[in-house]
């Protein structure tokens, strides 16, 4: 029993010899570790309504500008043919003042016209022979005068029938026209308004994207500014990793990284488009030697789009620097 203990201490040693040694002789990693992050694209209408269209599931890739969701828009569409109504009364109003009187109503003026030109002629004829018959001392000089007195009221009404006929044919008073055009104006508006709220009931997808997750079901009632799915596109997926303190010097806003996840052949190419200006965890007080080696800045990286579908959210990766940087 004796003879055994000296060679255990020689083993325990020689292990602890081999350990050190290679933990010596191993060389700090150039990789730190990050995760796949996405900025999700909330699609919501700003509308209140029941969800009568879902055209997308969950996992489906959308194409920009194709149709997503469709909510309950039978009111805004009572209302846009309300609205047209309306526009195109006041529409009517506007140009009916815009061309006068109606032209039977012209007719009717012009006749009462000229029916007191040929009545003062008349009277113009009778008075000329009133004046011959005085002068003859056929008549006395009162039935000149009463004949005198009868042209001037003929002539008086040609030349109130004159104006009547000259109003009749101008548009309507300027104040009376601006009013009823503001009223087409403020009739065109709400049209519009109304198309607008009818619009917003059917929401699209903005650019090329992943439907990531879908939050409700035909039938149910979708609250105003509620997301009813959310999307992921391409160029929305970036890495997110960590560095030591002292690796804040190798490292710059468009740099190039190397990104490696389990799965993937090959390592994707991404640039830093952002480096943390405060540290994630940092000592409370005191700034030692020791406590500066546990402080990490995130830093994140985007990869190029065609690469970025590569990706998925949550998924660990390894960053390493790229051996040769090239411009973009």
């Amino acid at each position: 029993m004796q003879h055994q203990r000296p060679r255990r201490w020689q083993f325990f040693w020689l292990c602890a010899f081999v350990i050190g040694a290679s933990g010596c002789s191993e060389k700090p990693s150039t990789a730190w570790s990050g995760y796949v992050e996405g900025d999700y694209v909330y699609i919501a209408a700003p509308l209140a309504g029941r969800l009568d269209l879902l055209a997308v599931q969950a996992g489906q890739s959308v194409a920009r500008g194709a149709v997503l969701f469709e909510l309950d828009a039978q009111a805004e569409r009572l209302a846009s043919d309300e609205a047209l109504a309306r526009l195109r009364s006041a529409r009517a109003q506007a140009a009916n003042l815009d061309t006068g009187r109606r032209s039977d109503e012209i007719a009717v003026n012009a006749a009462q016209l000229e029916q007191a030109q040929a009545n003062a002629a008349g009277l113009r004829n009778d008075l000329l022979r009133q004046q011959q018959l005085v002068s003859q001392g056929f008549i006395s000089k009162a039935r000149l005068d009463d004949a005198s007195t009868a042209l001037r009221q003929a002539q008086a009404r040609v030349a109130e029938l004159t104006a009547a006929l000259r109003v009749a044919r101008l548009p309507a008073r300027p104040d009376e026209r601006l009013a009823t055009q503001a009223s087409a104006n403020a009739a065109q508006e709400v049209l519009l308004q109304n198309k607008w709220r009818e619009q917003q009931k059917q929401q699209t997808s903005p650019e090329d994207a992943l439907v990531s997750d879908v939050f409700f079901r035909l039938g149910e009632f979708v609250p105003a500014g509620q997301a009813v799915l959310a999307l992921l596109p391409p160029g929305n997926v970036k890495a997110r990793f960590f560095i030591p303190e002292g690796a804040l010097a190798k490292i710059s806003a468009g740099q190039a990284v190397l990104l490696d996840c389990d799965g993937c052949q090959t390592p994707i190419p991404a640039r830093v488009t952002r480096i943390a200006s405060q540290a994630e965890y940092t000592p409370p007080v005191i700034y030692s030697n020791a406590q500066r080696a546990k402080m990490v800045f995130m830093v994140e990286a985007k990869p190029d789009k065609q690469d970025a579908v590569r990706l998925h959210p949550g998924q660990p990766l390894d960053v390493r620097l790229a051996a040769v940087d090239r411009a973009p």
